[in-house]
């Protein structure tokens, strides 16, 4: 099956909304304008903006990127309260896409402990509430909070009730991150027999087990055509199913999957970084796709192989993401190969025994610093007391074999 031909995903990003739940991540209506004008760049197929009767700013933020967006669909959340879906309709009234997002919780616990009503009384308070956004809105999403807690049966029977009310999406959210891969295919299986293909089924999966994008990928396996996420992760305690993560492994192993995503991937690392300077807030350096690690190599042996083929150790480029160029991170890890290329980049060409020499000297400097930086290197080079104009590792670096090479039979460090 051609690429073009898979079935596209979409995708719901919610780093507007859920992400901004996260403690010390608020963001300003002109805040959430900025972001969100980021993320129709990446392409994102839904923009939830925000909760518009949690206060006036959240309204306001709503509005202002409702007005000023336009090819998203423009979500607002409300719980399953009139007044809520009023306030969700008048905040995105004035979008060119809008959708009302309701839910309200399908498990036992939460309608016993939280909400105190029977499992009757939730069914006609989900379906009210669809009936009232519909009357306002052609597009309507409806999410049973803590789904992958709740009594299957019951699961489907108000998925059931909702759809036959009007809700165009029905979202299966893992409010807690309590489930496995297992739990996410066979609840969505069940759905999705019971309401049939004329409902759009859509995950959303939080982190606090380290699943979340896992659980997406399942939900997309069992029949999910969309995947409400963040970037960067960011969200409810643990955090949310990470936007980026999702769709570079929908983008890599899409023959697996089945499907693809209209996302500009090379968009992800300028978003990832628009987000950070928003909220204050920098990405862990081993953050897959986007952190400042994911395309750097300090080992010898990784080094070697990235030299000779880039393959070797990375299943995508960097610029396919939109990050930075490849790093050969030079530390007590790295062989000659790596130094050698970082020379070449900086314009030096070193003959092997001056490139030995050098390598000596960057070993001394990483017993108490953790790495080797261009300019440090540089002052290295000068350092040497006539570095020729050799090629260390073409004709003559066929025989020159480094510890820290995989082709070694000496000592290697991984």
């Amino acid at each position: 099956m051609g690429t073009s031909a898979r079935p596209a995903i979409r995708i719901f990003d919610t780093t507007l909304r859920d992400g901004e739940q996260a403690p010390g991540f608020s963001m300003s209506p002109a805040d959430k304008v900025r972001l969100a004008g980021q993320l129709e760049k990446l392409g994102v197929d839904i923009i939830e903006a925000g909760f518009p009767i949690a206060s006036a700013a959240d309204f306001e933020g709503v509005a202002a990127v409702a007005r000023a967006v336009r090819t998203p669909v423009i979500a607002a959340l409300a719980r399953a309260v009139p007044e809520d879906v009023t306030a969700a309709w008048d905040a995105v009234r004035q979008a060119a896409r809008p959708r009302i997002h309701v839910f309200l919780a399908t498990s036992d616990l939460h309608l016993s402990a939280k909400l105190r009503i029977t499992r009757e009384e939730c069914i006609a308070r989900s379906v009210a509430a669809v009936r009232q956004a519909v009357a306002l809105c052609p597009d309507v999403e409806f999410s049973a909070e803590d789904a992958t807690r709740s009594d299957l049966a019951f699961l489907c029977d108000v998925a059931a009730a909702v759809a036959e009310a009007g809700a165009t999406t029905i979202n299966l959210p893992d409010t807690v991150g309590y489930a496995l891969p297992d739990d996410i295919r066979r609840m969505f299986s069940a759905v999705a027999a019971r309401v049939g293909p004329g409902v759009t089924l859509s995950s959303h999966c939080h982190n606090d087990l380290g699943l979340a994008v896992a659980n997406s990928l399942a939900a997309i396996e069992a029949g999910a055509r969309q995947v409400e996420c963040t970037m960067n992760g960011i969200g409810e305690r643990a955090g949310n199913a990470a936007l980026e993560e999702i769709v570079m492994a929908i983008d890599v192993r899409g023959d697996t999957l089945g499907c693809r995503t209209r996302i500009h991937t090379e968009e992800l690392y300028p978003t990832s970084r628009a987000l950070s300077a928003v909220v204050a807030v920098p990405v862990q350096p081993n953050k897959a796709i986007v952190g400042d690690n994911a395309f750097a190599h300090e080992a010898g042996i990784h080094q070697d192989g990235m030299v000779k083929n880039p393959l070797t150790y990375e299943i995508m480029r960097p610029e396919s993401v939109g990050a930075p160029a490849t790093k050969l991170v030079l530390g007590r890890h790295s062989g000659l190969r790596g130094l050698d290329a970082r020379c070449r980049a900086l314009g030096h060409r070193l003959r092997v025994e001056d490139l030995r020499r050098l390598y000596t000297k960057m070993l001394e400097i990483t017993d108490y610093a953790k790495s080797v930086d261009d300019t440090e290197l540089v002052g290295l080079i000068r350092d040497l007391d006539a570095p020729g104009l050799d090629t260390a590792f073409d004709a003559v670096g066929a025989s020159v074999r480094d510890s820290h090479d995989e082709t070694s039979t000496g000592h290697t460090r991984w």
